[in-house]
């Protein structure tokens, strides 16, 4: 038995936690206010998708497939983004809260980070070279076997990154926030 295939479709404020979402492969849609949280989304593709102002807090992701897809204004508690189907796994997020969620062992290269909020998010052994965390909010995120190779961190705050344990080559970085690098040495700064 096929998938259903939709594509070009506008979606606005369907609350997907009171509905079943079918398993369909969706491309080029655009979903608007949707509430995806604590929906079962296992297992259906978002190919070139745009989620504006939609709430996908505790979504089950397993399996699930986000290419080339565009995140904003989005409330994305709690995601394990590490569960998602990785073959040409791409996704982008302005004015996003990703708080609690979990990137282990993704490859995010090149990724956009905007204006976000990051709390205590897992970037543990994620590949995230040259990728941009812009104005985001990264307070108690995790950072352990992680490749920062050309990231730009230099809008961005709240940060600590041990450099003993992570690759930071060309990774850029403010004077200001420069700090983070250093708190695991538990030195003070004047």
């Amino acid at each position: 038995m096929s998938k259903a295939y939709i594509e070009d479709q506008t979606f606005k404020g369907i609350d997907y936690s009171s509905i079943n979402i079918s398993i369909t492969d969706y491309e080029n849609c655009s979903f608007i206010h949707c509430i995806f949280s604590n929906t079962n989304l296992s297992n259906i593709n978002f190919s070139e998708c745009e989620f504006e102002g939609c709430d996908f807090s505790n979504a089950k992701i397993q399996n699930t497939a986000f290419r080339e897809s565009n995140f904003k204004d989005c409330k994305l508690i709690g995601l394990n983004f590490e569960h998602c189907n990785p073959f040409l796994f791409s996704v982008n997020f302005t004015n996003c809260q990703l708080n609690f969620s979990s990137f282990y062992k993704r490859i995010l290269k090149n990724t956009l980070f905007k204006n976000c909020i990051l709390q205590e998010v897992d970037f543990t052994e994620t590949d995230l070279t040259s990728s941009n965390f812009d104005a985001c909010d990264l307070t108690r995120a995790s950072f352990e076997n992680t490749n920062l190779q050309k990231v730009d961190f230099r809008t961005s705050f709240n940060y600590s990154i041990d450099p003993e344990l992570n690759k930071l080559k060309k990774a850029k970085f403010s004077r200001m926030e420069v700090i983070g690098l250093l708190n695991k040495y538990n030195i003070d700064i004047e």
